[in-house]
This record gives structure tokens, sequence and C-alpha cells, in this order.
């Protein structure tokens, strides 16, 4: 597996780690809709959570929250409509990103919750 996926697939267990700790339950992993991949669907209280993990090493090219582009939130958009409409769920919906720096140094976690709203 290259380096660049290993990482993720840390990054995205770390977030899995983090939310259930704030109390969230976990209700799909990498869940798929067309060409839309959500990282981490979560629901705490009456909110969905469509959650987006971005792990990097480093900061030295921007945050890793600056990488999610107008085009992965169009499609994060449209999976989790499907997703809400297909189970037919009354739940607020909100769009996250948990920015994941992991190197040999730290582990820094940023939760950003109603992410897009910056966008």
């Amino acid at each position: 597996m290259a380096q660049h996926n290993e990482l993720g697939k840390k990054g995205e267990q770390i977030a899995l780690e983090h939310l259930l700790k704030k109390g969230y339950k976990i209700l799909e992993k990498n869940y798929r809709y067309l060409k839309a991949e959500v990282d981490i669907i979560a629901q705490k209280n009456d909110t969905l959570a469509a959650i987006e993990v971005k792990t990097r090493t480093s900061d030295y090219f921007g945050n890793p929250q600056d990488f999610v582009s107008p085009k992965k939130i169009k499609l994060l958009v449209s999976a989790i409509n499907h997703y809400v409409v297909e189970r037919d769920l009354d739940v607020e919906v909100r769009f996250d990103i948990i920015a994941i720096i992991d190197n040999k140094k730290e582990c820094k976690i940023e939760h950003i919750e109603d992410a897009f709203l910056y966008f």
C-alpha cells in the first residue's frame, strides 16, 4: 500500500477514536455513492455528521482542511442527500472536517464542525 494511503487509513482510525470519545455513534465508514466517498458518517443526538478526514505529516503546504476542494464538497453533499433519503432519516445534517497532522513529534487533531459554512 502506498505511504499516503497508509497515512489516510491511520488518520481515519484516529478520527474514529476521537469521535467515539466525544460521544458520537459511528454509522458508516467509507460510505460510497456514485463517485463520492464519505469517510465517516456519525450521529450525536439528532445530528448526522458527514465527516471528511484529512491527514498530513506537516502543515508545510497548508492546513489539512485546506485540501477539501469545491468538487469534493459537491460530491459529499450529493452522497449525504442520498443517504438520508434512502434511509428516510429525520435528522439535522452537518458537514465536518477532522484535520490531523501526524508525524514523529506529535499528533494534532482539529475537529471543525459545520466546516463547509466557511468555504
